[in-house]
């Protein structure tokens, strides 16, 4: 069977497209927590659909164990810079960001969040990620975080390799 046609409204998030493995591990920081390290596995793929699909996979750099998971889609607005990115998680939360793509970065916050019942506290209330293709032709991702305890923060920096198409 053919590979689905791209649908053109999302060819200016086509430099997204592919497989990425962290090179090298992603650091996470916050106030409440202590320094870490993980792996990443990111796909980024289309169906042919005015959208993309994404799935992140984090592992513990020593012991492989799963970590953080999400998974969702990425829409654009026909004719603009517009982007909507829609993720589930693992650990409970729901989230829309919204921002624009500029070129070769993308750049956007969160407009909702939801999370189930008995989350964890403190409690996400806003987030922001950048995703931008270096000169290098490696993806970066930066996300900050604010809780409910604390004002926004970076928390995560990443670099991935492209291991596939």
């Amino acid at each position: 069977m053919e590979p689905p046609k791209m649908n053109p409204v999302v060819e200016p998030l086509s430099w997204m497209l592919g497989t990425w493995l962290s090179d090298p591990p992603g650091a996470g920081t916050f106030p409440t927590l202590q320094p870490f390290q993980y792996l990443e596995e990111v796909h980024i793929s289309h169906v042919g659909q005015p959208m993309l699909n994404f799935s992140f996979n984090a592992f513990h750099p020593d012991t492989r164990k799963p970590m953080h998971r999400e998974c969702g889609f990425i829409r654009l607005e026909p004719d603009t810079n517009k982007v909507a990115f829609v993720s589930a998680q693992n650990t409970g939360i729901v989230e829309v960001e919204e921002g624009e793509v500029n070129g070769q970065e993308l750049c956007i916050a969160s407009h909702s969040i939801a999370r189930i019942s008995f989350a964890k506290e403190p409690h996400v209330e806003q987030i922001t990620r950048k995703f931008r293709l270096n000169s290098e032709g490696k993806l970066e991702q930066t996300v900050s975080m604010a809780t409910t305890t604390q004002p926004m923060t970076q928390h995560l920096h990443v670099t991935y390799k492209k291991v596939t198409p």
